[in-house]
Parts: C-alpha cells; structure tokens; sequence
C-alpha cells in the first residue's frame, strides 16, 4: 500500500465546516475538529488531535476560504498539514445527488457545475458542500478530491418505491421524485449490522432507524435500500426534532389560503418550528424524557406521537422485506435513548421482535444486541459513523483511478 493513506473529510455547511482526518491503513482518526460561526464577528475553532487535549480558539472568518485555512494551520501544527504526502484524498459530504450522482465521484470542473444544477434540489446545503469543495481543490488543485452523496446508497430504490403519484411529466420536468438522505449513515449501519450477525450484508434484510435532531428509515435487502422514509427533502417521514415529518399536502393549501401564510412561512414552520420542538417546545428528547419523568403532559404526548410514527415505518418496512432480520437503531437518539427504544418496539411479540430490558438499557459504544436471545427478529444498537464511510468511498475511488493509471 502507498504511504498516501490519509483521507480529510470536510463536511462543509452553510456557517460551519466539521472535520476528520482519518489514516485508512487502519481506520485511525488522527484529528478532527469544528469551525463554526463563519461569516460572524466571532467564530470558534475546536480542534482535537488523537491522544491530545483539544484545542479551541476565538476569532473572525469571514468566509469558507478562511475556515479551511484555519483547519490547515491547525493541522499542520500537528505535523499532519495538507501538504503532507501522506494525504491521499480529500472527501466531501454532499448532500443532493438527484438522479445524476448515484456513486462516490471524483470531483471536476464539470461536475462542480453540475452540482450547481441541483442546487434547487437542496437549496439549504449543496450551495455550502459546493463552496467547500471550490475552497479545498484551490488549497490542494494537485490532490483527488472526491463528493460523497447523502442520496446515492437510497438510488437503487426500485421506481415503484422511489415515484410520487403525481402527473408523470411534471414530475420528471421538475425531478421531484423520493430520493432520501442520511445514505452513508443507512449504508455504514446495515453493513456493521450484518457483522454483528455474523452474516454477508447481501444474506440480510434489516430496518434501519437513523435517530437523531433528524430522523429517517430505510428497508435494506441484500445489502440494497428498497425504501426510506425521507424523500424530495429531508422534511418527509419520521417525525424529526423540528421538523414535522409526514403531513397532509392540503395542510400546506390550508395554512396559505386560510391562515394567511406565505410559502416561506409554511417552509420555516415545518422545517424549523414542528417536530418535537413545535409539540412541546423541546427537540432534546433528554430534556423531554426529564420533564415526562415529572409529569409533563405535553412532553408525553410529544413522545407518543414521535414513537407512533416511528412504530408505523417500523411496521411498513416489515411488510416490504417480507423478512427482517435485525432492526437496527443508530445516531444520537437511537444510540442513548432506551426509552425510545423500547416503546417503538413494545408488543410486537407477535412479529418476532422482543426487547431484552436489560440489555437496552446499557450503554455502549460499540455495536450491540438488545433483543432477547429468543427473538426471532434481533434488535441492535449500531453506532453511526458516517465520516468513516465517507473516507472509505472516497479512498475506494483515488485507488481504482491509481489503479486504471497502472493498467495503461
């Protein structure tokens, strides 16, 4: 293997860029970090070295150029600066792919403009991916520089799943179709799933429940998604943090012709005012399962209603694999919240899902079972690692191309 074994991810958003720097000859995280508030009076910078304390400093960026120049000082400072050899690739989290980037891509000036075609798709988060990959292919023009997409592992969606039933032709006109996000999250889970069960992620069909301040589903047989819960934009599905998640078109007509709203308004209100958040006033379910432990009426059914939906795609996704093999909870509330847990799964004994109460309610770090040794259908907690499964795809593409360069 090449000494150039070091993938940066950057996952630039519209004032922030996190970051990792990961050594793929042993999946070893050498750094990692967050600059925020970019573009105010005072942004912050934390950076934590592997086996050191973090660092964290306050100053102004103006602007993506400087918060990537910040993020190279403070790598360089480590002696792992982006000049190193040693660095074989830098991978961007991009979050729409429409229908035209279904695989890990390695990043031209052509498909930087066509990503800028889709930008209408995703008009909150590809401009930021965009900028941050126009700012890192200037700091290193020599070096591969790959886009990873929120929506490709959900491409192979059968059409049938990925279809809305509307007018076919303006439908296609205008690409509104389900296309689902948090793909590298579902693609890393289902995989570590199947290791967990001892089993090739093809010999699997397991449900995957990303939980976090946004929340998605997704039926994955045979190692492919066949279905997801999130579809044109996040906001579809499961019922997120702020957002609403499922709801009735005409609520929309209603709240524009009835309650006076504009669509911008109606925009904001389901995407930042709903969920959790617009039922009780709370999108931390810490803080919720808090105030239910006291009482709290308006945290219960904030709860029930999130548990609910979440039982609903549960119970979908049963049916569209036919055969499920594990159901597999993963990100920030999925991984922590065993009361969540619990209740999504509660009295389906029948479809051969039991929850061990002892087992779900440890911690841990690592992928684990909860279920009971009889169930039929295993019930797991998989840490996410989303930048980990950005780093692989991104080294899987620099080692085909350093590959096909050899062959000719």
């Amino acid at each position: 293997m090449s000494d150039a074994t070091r993938v940066l991810v950057l996952n630039s958003g519209s004032s922030s860029v996190k970051y990792q720097l990961i050594d793929m000859a042993d999946g070893a995280r050498l750094a990692s970090g967050l600059v925020e508030r970019i573009g105010e009076p005072q942004g912050r910078i934390k950076h934590e070295p592997a086996g050191q304390p973090r660092r964290e400093r306050y100053e102004a960026f103006p602007d993506h150029a400087a918060a990537l120049g910040a993020v190279a000082d403070e790598l360089a400072e480590d002696g792992l600066g982006l000049d190193s050899p040693r660095l074989a690739a830098i991978g961007h989290r991009t979050v729409h792919g429409g229908t035209r980037f279904t695989e890990p891509t390695l990043i031209t000036d052509e498909v930087v403009d066509e990503l800028r075609e889709l930008i209408p798709l995703a008009p909150l988060h590809n401009p930021a991916n965009i900028t941050g990959i126009e700012v890192a292919r200037k700091l290193r023009p020599d070096l591969p520089q790959v886009a990873v997409f929120d929506t490709a592992f959900h491409a192979g969606m059968p059409e049938y799943a990925a279809r809305y039933a509307i007018d076919k032709a303006t439908a296609d006109a205008h690409q509104v179709r389900r296309y689902g996000f948090h793909g590298t999250s579902h693609q890393y889970v289902s995989r570590r799933a199947a290791q967990l069960l001892g089993a090739s992620p093809e010999a699997v069909n397991v449900i995957v429940l990303h939980l976090g301040n946004g929340a998605s589903a997704s039926a994955v047989a045979g190692g492919r998604c066949v279905d997801t819960s999130m579809g044109l934009t996040p906001l579809e599905g499961l019922v997120m943090g702020t957002r609403s998640g499922d709801i009735d078109p005409a609520a929309i007509f209603h709240l524009h012709r009835v309650g006076g709203m504009s669509i911008d308004e109606i925009d904001a209100l389901l995407n930042r005012r709903s969920g959790m958040l617009g039922l009780c006033g709370d999108n931390d379910m810490r803080e919720i399962g808090r105030r239910m432990d006291e009482g709290d009426a308006e945290a219960r059914l904030a709860f029930d209603i999130y548990v609910h939906r979440l039982r609903k795609y549960i119970g979908a996704y049963y049916a569209v694999l036919g055969r499920v093999d594990a159901v597999v909870f993963t990100a920030g509330v999925g991984e922590n919240d065993d009361a969540v847990r619990a209740a999504s799964l509660a009295g389906m004994d029948s479809l051969g899902i039991e929850v061990d109460s002892v087992r779900n309610a440890v911690r841990g770090s690592t992928p684990r079972l909860i279920s009971t040794d009889s169930s039929r259908v295993k019930v797991a907690v998989v840490p996410t690692d989303e930048e980990l499964e950005i780093a692989q795809q991104t080294f899987a593409v620099v080692r085909r191309g350093a590959g096909s360069a050899e062959q000719r």
